[in-house]
């Protein structure tokens, strides 16, 4: 399955990337799996992907769960909760 990922605020600084395509493996169904998976991909990516960090997710420009399904060619954005004021 084929993801756009796109990556927000401190997280596009950290990882120092805005947004990429990837081929995720059959086991990455779900959006906590594609975080886990991500997480995997050296110490940066675990420590700005980690479960204590508070992020917020959104498939297709909605904001998600951590648990819903992905589909082939979804868009997935990852970013920090926003606050105003």
């Amino acid at each position: 399955m084929k993801l756009q990922l796109r990556f927000f605020a401190s997280l596009r600084e950290g990882l120092g990337l805005s947004e990429e395509l990837v081929s995720v493996p059959a086991s990455v169904g779900t959006t906590a799996e594609l975080r886990t998976w991500l997480m995997q991909r050296g110490e940066v990516w675990a420590q700005l992907l980690s479960p204590e960090r508070s992020l917020r997710c959104a498939v297709n420009q909605h904001i998600a769960a951590e648990n819903i399904a992905l589909s082939d060619g979804d868009e997935v954005a990852f970013f920090p909760p926003v606050t105003g004021g």
